[in-house]
């Protein structure tokens, strides 16, 4: 098996959610869970079928955001792997939702960190083995960084 990384291509201020299904129907299910739980996300999805004509799917109400998912499934090439790209919204109001599509079997992250996707290559084709979700921790929070953590969480109406 050959294991390389793919970096995920994106702009600094775009979420997205990278995961495992196993079924063409994920595409339109993933489509009406994002939806149905927040209304003004804006999206793009992409899923890679792993039999008959092997495609990329795609769906979204956001041209910009469903051409970023497909260039990143492609560029990750792995069966029943999925990518939902998405702004104007965070994943956690979201992920419960995906999480709860029945064809979806995993995710791997959910983030707007840079990440780089561990990939490995068979004969028989692609799989994501992990991911690489933004940087190594470089310390431990202070009581100043505590503050400042609580203090976002309530900027962001997470927290009261």
């Amino acid at each position: 098996m050959d294991v390389t990384t793919v970096r995920f291509e994106k702009p600094e201020d775009l979420n997205f959610i990278l995961g495992q299904s196993h079924f063409i129907k994920t595409v339109e299910d993933l489509h009406e869970a994002l939806v149905t739980a927040s209304p003004t996300l804006k999206f793009g999805i992409a899923f890679c079928e792993s039999s008959g004509p092997c495609l990329v799917r795609r769906s979204g109400n956001d041209q910009e955001l469903i051409d970023l998912a497909v260039r990143n499934a492609g560029a990750i090439g792995a069966g029943h792997s999925f990518v939902i790209t998405m702004r104007e919204g965070f994943p956690i109001n979201v992920l419960n939702a995906v999480k709860m599509v029945p064809e979806v079997c995993q995710i791997f992250c959910a983030t707007a960190n840079p990440v780089d996707v561990v990939v490995g290559r068979s004969e028989q084709g692609r799989a994501i083995l992990g991911v690489v979700d933004g940087s190594s921790p470089l310390g431990v929070e202070t009581d100043e960084d505590v503050e400042e953590r609580k203090a976002l969480l309530r900027r962001f109406g997470y927290k009261l």
